[in-house]
Order: C-alpha cells, then sequence, then structure tokens
C-alpha cells in the first residue's frame, strides 16, 4: 500500500515537472520567435548616435518655427515694397521647394517637405532689392536649392549658407540690377530711386533722430526684408523664447561692428540698424549647418564675421559686407571646429611632468 502511494506520488510529481517544462519551452519558443521577427523587421530597428534623449523638436518643427518667425520682416516687406515685394517673395518661395523636389527625383532620393527649402526661398527673397525682375529671383532661388545645398549632398551637408549664396551669385553676375534701390512707396505704381544709407552717395535731409527712427522702423531704402529692425528684433526674441538659435552669436556680431565702428568714429548706431547686419546677424550667422558646433567656436565665428563686416564696409567696394563676410566665415567653420573640440566629460587635463614620465617610460 505504502508503495503504491510513493508510486502516485512520483508520478504526479513528474506529470507537474512536464507540465512545467512545457510551459518554459512555449515561453522560450515565443520569445525567440518574437526576436527572429523584429530583427527580420528592419524597419523596427533604429539606430543612432549618442545622445538619446529627444527634446521633442524634430528638425521639421524647428524649420516651421523659425519660417514663423519671418513673417513680421515678410509683412513689412509687403508694407513698405507694394505688390512687387510680395511677387518677389512667392517667386522665390515656390522657385525653391520645386527645385529641391525636382533634383531629389534626379538622385532617386526621398523628397520631404521638412520647411528648410521655404526658408531658403523666403531668406533669399528678403535680401534683394525691390524691383529686381521676377526671372533673375527664380534663377537665384533654384541656385541657392542645386548648386549651394543638393550639389553637397542636401541639408546637413552644406558648406555655405544657401540663401547668401544665392544673393552672392545674383550680385556677381547681374550687378546692376541688385544694386538698384528705391524709397518705399507702398503699393504706389511708381518707384522712387535711392541709395542706400550705407552707400557714399546717400543724403538724408533732417534730423539724426528722424532718419534713426525710419531707419529701425523700417521706412527706408534698402532690401525688401532687411530694412524694419524693429521687427528683426521683435523675431530675434520670438526665437530665443523657443530656443532655436543661440542668442550670442547675433549679439556678438553686431557687438564687434559696433566696438570696430566706434574705435574708428563711425556713427555706431547707424552703423548697427543701417543695410543687413541685424537681419544677418539672426537669421543667417545663426544656421545650425553652416556654423560651428562648439561655444567657443560660435564666439569665434561671430568676431570673424563682425570683423570682416566692418572691413569690407569701410574699405570694400561694396557699402554692405553682410553677406560675403557670412560667407567667408562658413568657408571657416570646418577648420574652426577642428581645433576647438570639446572637452570629454570627465576628462583632466594631465600635469605636464607626469607626461614627461610616461614619454621617459615607454623610451
Amino acid at each position: 500500500m505504502g508503495n503504491e502511494n510513493n508510486l502516485s506520488f512520483k508520478e504526479s510529481n513528474n506529470t507537474e515537472g512536464n507540465n512545467t517544462e512545457d510551459k518554459i519551452n512555449k515561453e522560450k519558443n515565443i520569445i525567440n520567435n518574437n526576436i527572429s521577427n523584429n530583427i527580420n523587421d528592419y524597419s523596427s530597428i533604429v539606430i543612432s548616435h549618442a545622445p538619446h534623449i529627444w527634446s521633442g523638436f524634430s528638425t521639421s518643427k524647428i524649420m516651421y518655427i523659425f519660417l514663423a518667425s519671418l513673417i513680421p520682416p515678410t509683412i513689412a516687406a509687403i508694407y513698405f515694397f507694394g505688390i512687387r515685394a510680395f511677387w518677389i517673395i512667392l517667386a522665390s518661395t515656390l522657385t525653391a521647394p520645386i527645385t529641391e523636389f525636382i533634383i531629389k527625383k534626379v538622385r532617386k532620393k526621398k523628397f520631404i517637405m521638412d520647411g528648410s527649402a521655404l526658408i531658403t526661398g523666403l531668406l533669399l527673397a528678403l535680401t534683394l532689392p525691390p524691383r529686381i525682375p521676377i526671372w533673375m529671383v527664380v534663377i537665384g532661388s533654384a541656385f541657392s536649392i542645386a548648386i549651394a545645398k543638393e550639389a553637397f549632398g542636401g541639408l546637413g551637408y552644406n558648406i555655405f549658407n544657401p540663401a547668401l549664396a544665392g544673393r552672392a551669385f545674383l550680385a556677381i553676375s547681374f550687378p546692376v540690377e541688385m544694386t538698384k534701390w528705391y524709397l518705399p512707396r507702398n503699393f504706389a505704381p511708381d518707384a522712387v530711386t535711392s541709395a542706400t544709407p550705407l552707400n557714399e552717395s546717400f543724403v538724408y535731409e533732417g534730423s539724426k533722430i528722424v532718419l534713426y527712427k525710419n531707419m529701425f522702423l523700417g521706412n527706408i531704402g534698402g532690401s525688401i526684408g532687411e530694412t524694419s529692425a524693429l521687427l528683426i528684433l521683435i523675431a530675434f526674441i520670438f526665437l530665443i523664447a523657443f530656443k532655436i538659435i543661440d542668442w550670442k552669436v547675433p549679439l556678438i556680431y553686431i557687438a564687434t561692428v559696433a566696438l570696430f565702428s566706434f574705435l574708428w568714429g563711425d556713427d555706431v548706431i547707424f552703423q548697427i540698424i543701417a543695410g543687413g547686419l541685424i537681419f544677418g546677424a539672426v537669421y543667417m550667422a545663426t544656421d545650425y549647418v553652416t556654423t560651428p558646433v562648439t561655444n567657443l567656436g560660435r564666439v569665434i565665428f561671430a568676431i570673424g564675421c563682425g570683423l570682416i563686416t566692418f572691413v569690407i564696409r569701410k574699405f570694400g567696394a561694396m557699402p554692405e559686407g553682410v553677406c560675403f563676410s557670412i560667407l567667408i566665415m562658413n568657408g571657416f567653420t570646418p577648420l574652426i571646429d577642428r581645433y576647438v573640440k570639446p572637452k570629454p566629460f570627465g576628462y583632466i587635463k594631465e600635469n605636464k611632468e607626469k607626461i614627461r614620465l610616461k614619454v621617459k617610460q615607454k623610451a
């Protein structure tokens, strides 16, 4: 009787053990199947470099916030320079994404409407004279995307700021049309030619206070989107609030121009609010791709832009130097990034004596 009970007890234990092993094997099979399915499904695997913390700002979101900041200068351009400015803005802004779409198809790359092409087209338009022929605008916008951006590999690979490269191309190719300036006439059909404030032939019949007021508000001759310092400063605060740009770069850039202007004996206020200095400092010198990645590198970049802008304004053939100063410093950006590197986390600089001892020990 006792042996029978022992045998039944052993059999029940064996069946329970077998059931447990079966459950474990089933779970293992399920896990292995899931792993093999995930490995075969490459779309579920994401490989990226550090840091692996997402701030919530995608490239498209950043671009469209930046695009929103351009609305005030765009409204001012249409208000001061009329319907002609609207057609310039429309032509440039439409040409840029169309050109990018065509080139992506030719290169057999996926076209993503992330807003970067719209920004390039709009920035270029806002740096152009109010009466430039529309066909020139189209050529300049196409050049900005096709040559200055896509020829280098697209977004993130371009060396030079595409909008400024397009403007420089137009200034070299069509110097006469690019230097015809007109007084703001709102929506009047006629246009009155006038020199820009930085031009030697510029003469203002009135007090300095009135001149400063007109220059600050934008009621002065110049590129359609660069004249209103007030609205550009509002956009600057907007971009800082959303942490889209580094506030140090525009301030150091403008401060450098102001310092050298003061040392040279020029009117500092006039040099700051005249021309495209504020516009270039806020929108062009803060470009993610074509400027240094480190804080010290950006400071060097901003000082270089300010110094070159001052030199071109004082000694160059052109009255304005913002465009070419930023493009020149764009060319120095890889060199700055090479020699101005951030220290690794936890890095401690070794003493010179310890280094000498290590060298002697190895020898």
